[in-house]
């Protein structure tokens, strides 16, 4: 079995030769947009586009562990997402329950770690319940680590993290002189893996949404025009294209 995964894995390299090996992104982040429409194009409930949805983060997340991609962070559910219609976020909770529950089995024949981020103290007990679940038996796992950022919001993440500050200098832990970029990076949700190098937004809309906001300073952003569950292999890998031709000189020349 090992074999074979190893011949697919050269295979999987070789066909996608137009893509540099040498500068794979360490980090990618993505905002899986365009559900809802997917499924009204089709004249169905927005409900069977997040459930599409959900199956293709399951293809993208291996296909980035094939890639050797080190971390991907997917924008799963924000703190904004609550004012939707009850019977929407319902299903969305559902959804991300039943992709806790069997993670493991989806992604069987992969080194894939899972972690969540986000505020996970406003989300169920059962969910909350699996998130502890999967984070353990996926905690050995070596190849991608896939983050889901549920309940999360890049301002209240800052927010938390100022908050995490003021207390540390109220109790004289630090002074207000101490405070630097790398006292708050280290007290974000992300604080133990380097800021994506590449932020992927399908659907057609150009903007960030609350996403990753203090971690996004020198972030790549790509725009693709295809509604989430329609993104396939290709898509990532022009999204990967366009990143390798960039030159990334973080404010300097």
């Amino acid at each position: 079995m090992f074999i074979l995964k190893r011949i697919f894995k050269n295979l999987f390299k070789k066909k996608d030769i137009d893509i540099d090996n040498k500068n794979i992104p360490v980090h990618i982040s993505i905002i899986m947009d365009g559900n809802g429409r997917w499924a009204r194009k089709r004249g169905l409930p927005r409900n069977f586009g997040h459930k599409e949805g959900s199956n293709i983060l399951k293809k993208i997340a291996e296909y980035c562990d094939d890639l050797g991609i080190k971390y991907l962070t997917v924008y799963a559910f924000s703190t904004e997402n609550w004012k939707r219609p009850k019977s929407e976020v319902a299903t969305l909770m559902a959804l991300l329950l039943d992709y806790l529950k069997n993670a493991e089995h989806h992604l069987g024949t992969k080194s894939i770690k899972i972690n969540v981020i986000g505020n996970t103290s406003e989300l169920s007990e059962e969910i909350k319940n699996e998130i502890i679940r999967v984070k353990e038996v996926t905690k050995n796992n070596t190849g991608l680590i896939l983050n889901i950022a549920l309940n999360y919001g890049g301002r209240n993440e800052i927010i938390e993290a100022v908050k995490n500050i003021a207390f540390d200098i109220k109790n004289n832990k630090i002074s207000i002189s101490d405070i630097t970029e790398e006292q708050i990076t280290k007290r974000i949700y992300t604080n133990n893996i380097p800021d994506p190098d590449l932020s992927i937004r399908t659907g057609g809309e150009k903007r960030l949404s609350n996403f990753l906001l203090w971690q996004s300073a020198y972030t790549e952003l790509y725009y693709s025009d295809v509604l989430w569950p329609d993104f396939k292999k290709e898509h990532l890998f022009e999204a990967i294209k366009e990143y390798q031709k960039r030159n990334r000189r973080f404010g300097g020349i």
